[in-house]
């Protein structure tokens, strides 16, 4: 999928752990988890609100896109 999700590099920047944000936000660590290694294929607008809310960033700056053909797994559905 060419939609990147950049969690990590956010909360390295930040200096915070997952599990710490997941105390903040209000989502598991199992879900943050899925997010930050790109295998959600979806993210509500609400947990996109808080991780940008507790994170001090834009939603630009947690995800990009990337031009380039999709992944074999995306080519399936």
């Amino acid at each position: 999928m060419p939609v990147r999700v950049n969690l990590d590099r956010v909360l390295l920047e930040r200096r915070m752990s997952l599990t710490e944000l997941s105390d903040r936000v209000g989502v598991t660590i199992a879900n943050l988890s899925i997010l930050k290694t790109g295998k959600a294929r979806a993210v509500r607008f609400s947990t996109l609100d808080a991780l940008c809310r507790e994170l001090q960033c834009q939603p630009g700056d947690l995800l990009t896109f990337e031009y380039g053909p999709a992944d074999a797994d995306d080519e399936e559905d």
